[in-house]
């Protein structure tokens, strides 16, 4: 292992920039934009981790989302980080009765594969990222999976805050209130 020594700042004044500034924009390709498997490993966690553990991982780790997964390495759902906090861990221990909250399982909290929309990979080769920005803004999405339905194999994901932060611009998804979701799970 290499040691590596800081050195002080005090005396640059400049930064660097690209010599070809790259330029994108809401016209740019999607697929410029999303996560895609093939190149990046998936976040994952398996469906027995308990809810409260999931929840520190995510924190530590600033992840907002995780592909859930189980024993064989099998997709689930997804579950993210709303879905974790004490209001829903409290209401799903309440629901079934647990007396605390640390036995609540990501299972439990998860969004389940068969509640899952995603957009078609060979349909994304075709689109824009302002396409994608208008369909998750369209469905309440901060993520979107995209599935290769060709190979039966979850292909990628898009975030709307990866995206924000790609374009310099604020994208806003109006989601239905916690409290409306909350009460809409009770009933």
């Amino acid at each position: 292992m290499h040691k590596l020594t800081l050195h002080p700042v005090q005396n640059v004044d400049e930064l660097a920039f690209p010599e070809k500034p790259v330029h994108i924009s809401l016209n740019s390709p999607a697929k410029a934009f999303f996560t895609d498997f093939v190149d990046s490993e998936p976040m994952v966690i398996e469906s027995s981790v308990t809810a409260v553990e999931a929840r520190n991982m995510m924190i530590k780790t600033h992840v907002r989302l995780k592909l859930v997964v189980d024993e064989n390495n099998r997709f689930l759902g997804i579950i993210d980080a709303e879905h974790l906090s004490d209001q829903y861990i409290l209401l799903q221990a309440t629901n079934t009765g647990l007396s605390s909250l640390k036995e609540v399982l990501v299972s439990e909290l998860m969004t389940r594969k068969k509640d899952l929309t995603a957009l078609n990979y060979s349909e994304l080769v075709l689109s824009t990222i302002g396409d994608v920005v208008n369909c998750l803004q369209d469905n309440y999405q901060q993520h979107c999976l995209v599935v290769d339905r060709e190979n039966h194999k979850i292909r990628g994901l898009f975030s709307a805050s990866d995206i924000s932060r790609k374009l310099r611009l604020p994208i806003d998804i109006h989601e239905q209130s916690s409290f409306a979701r909350v009460f809409s799970a009770v009933s």
